[in-house]
């Protein structure tokens, strides 16, 4: 098994800790919400939302895909951190065992934050990922970090 890994990092005006709930604590009915056509709804399938839950994202119409399972691997809710894995589904393309995604959210000195994210592609028989597959996620994550920085703007009480 091999592994493909690559870092993110997006600004943002909305304080480090409201971004963090919106992004994290808040994301299973918070994206269903702002974009149904990317995710349709979140099932849990086993826990309580903390280390060790299952949930099965169903994904909207908008999506090439049909559903993962995702596994929370580790939350810190005081230093605004979390850890989740596709374990399943389709989005894993049938060339890779799962995809880890590390969160971390920093503030900054205005008031904002730094949205850290690590993806490792944990690949089949040593299978390359293209730079285009890459370029996708990353696009994709940054369409949906952008939609919730935008919604917490325009609902500052959320």
């Amino acid at each position: 098994m091999g592994a493909i890994t690559y870092d993110m990092e997006i600004p943002s005006s909305i304080p480090a800790s409201k971004m963090f709930k919106a992004v994290v604590l808040d994301a299973d009915t918070l994206i269903p919400k702002i974009m149904p056509q990317a995710v349709k709804n979140v099932e849990i399938l086993e826990g309580d939302g903390g280390v060790g839950t299952v949930k099965l994202i169903h994904f909207g119409e908008g999506s090439q895909y049909k559903s993962v399972k995702h596994r929370v691997d580790a939350i810190d809710t005081e230093n605004l951190t979390h850890s989740y894995s596709i374990i399943e589904g389709d989005a894993l393309k049938g060339v890779l065992d799962s995809i880890t995604y590390h969160i971390k959210v920093v503030p900054t000195e205005d008031g904002g934050c730094i949205c850290k994210n690590r993806s490792i592609y944990h690949t089949k028989d040593n299978v390359e990922i293209s730079e285009e597959n890459i370029k996708e996620g990353k696009e994709k994550a940054m369409v949906m970090f952008k939609a919730i920085e935008a919604y917490l703007q325009a609902n500052p009480d959320a």
